[in-house]
C-alpha cells in the first residue's frame, strides 16, 4: 500500500512548527514503506517487536534513530542495545538495570524514557507516581548505579477511549510531573522528552506539552496485524 505522502507532509510541517518529533511507528510494515519515508528525509522511526526491529536494523540505513515504543522483556534488551536510540517504554527497575548493563558490554550509554501509568486500563504498564519519585530520588542520590542509562524523560499512554476529556486530562496530569522533575540537574538523569500522544489524540498531546508523538495508521495505514 505505501506510505500517505500528504499527510505525511502536512503531519511533519505542523509539527516542526511546535517543534514536536514525530516518531513513525512502522511495527508490521514491510522495510519498502520504512524507506519510502526515509527518502523523504525521515529518520525517526518506532518498532514494537525486538526480532522484527532487529530484522530491519539489519537490511535499512544506519543513520536512521530506532525507536523501542513496546513493552520491553529484559532478557531481549541485548539484541537491541547495540544500536537502539531511545527505550520509550522502561517499567521497572529491574528492565533499567538490565539495560545499564548491556550498555556496559556495548561501551555505550543507552537514553531511555520512564513511562509512567497514567490510563484507567490496567493492562497499561508503567509506573505510578510515587514509584516514579522513589525512582527518581535514587538516581538523583546515586549517580553511578545506572551509569550506563540516561533518563531524558516521560513517556505515556492515554486510556483507549472516544472520550478525549478523559485523554486530556491523563495527559495534562503526566505534563504536571513532568515540570516536576525539569530542573534536575544530574548527569544520567535530564528530563526533556515528553512523549504522549499517537494517531488518535496526537493533536490534544501538543495541546498539553508533549514533545515527542507516536504515529503509525495515519502515516502507513492500518496495521496488518
Amino acid at each position: 500500500m505505501g506510505i500517505n505522502k500528504e499527510t505525511y507532509k502536512q503531519i511533519i510541517t505542523e509539527l516542526q512548527q511546535e517543534n514536536v518529533i514525530l516518531v513513525a511507528v512502522s511495527k508490521t510494515k514491510p522495510v519498502e514503506d520504512i524507506r519510502e519515508l526515509y527518502d523523504l528525509g525521515h529518520r525517526d522511526f518506532g518498532e514494537n517487536y525486538v526480532q522484527e526491529l532487529v530484522d530491519k536494523e539489519s537490511q535499512l540505513p544506519k543513520d536512521i534513530r530506532w525507536h523501542y515504543i513496546g513493552h520491553l522483556q529484559s532478557n531481549k534488551v541485548k539484541y537491541i542495545a547495540p544500536f537502539v536510540h531511545l527505550i520509550h517504554g522502561v517499567d521497572s527497575l529491574k528492565l533499567l538495570s538490565e539495560i545499564d548493563k548491556q550498555a556496559a558490554k556495548n561501551n555505550r550509554m543507552i537514553d531511555c524514557l520512564l513511562q509512567v501509568h497514567i490510563a484507567q486500563e490496567e493492562t497499561k504498564f508503567g509506573f505510578d507516581e510515587e514509584e516514579l519519585e522513589t525512582l527518581i530520588t535514587r538516581i538523583s542520590t546515586n549517580e553511578n548505579e545506572w551509569a550506563g542509562v540516561c533518563i531524558k524523560g516521560l513517556m505515556g499512554m492515554a486510556s483507549f477511549t472516544d472520550n478525549m476529556n478523559i485523554v486530556r486530562k491523563e495527559f495534562q496530569y503526566l505534563k504536571a510531573i513532568f515540570e516536576k522533575h525539569t530542573n534536575l540537574s544530574i548527569a544520567n538523569c535530564r528530563l526533556q522528552i515528553l512523549s504522549m500522544g499517537m494517531s488518535s489524540d496526537y493533536k490534544i498531546a501538543i495541546e498539553e506539552g508533549s514533545t515527542m508523538v507516536r504515529i503509525g495508521s495515519l502515516l502507513f495505514g492500518t496495521r496488518n496485524s
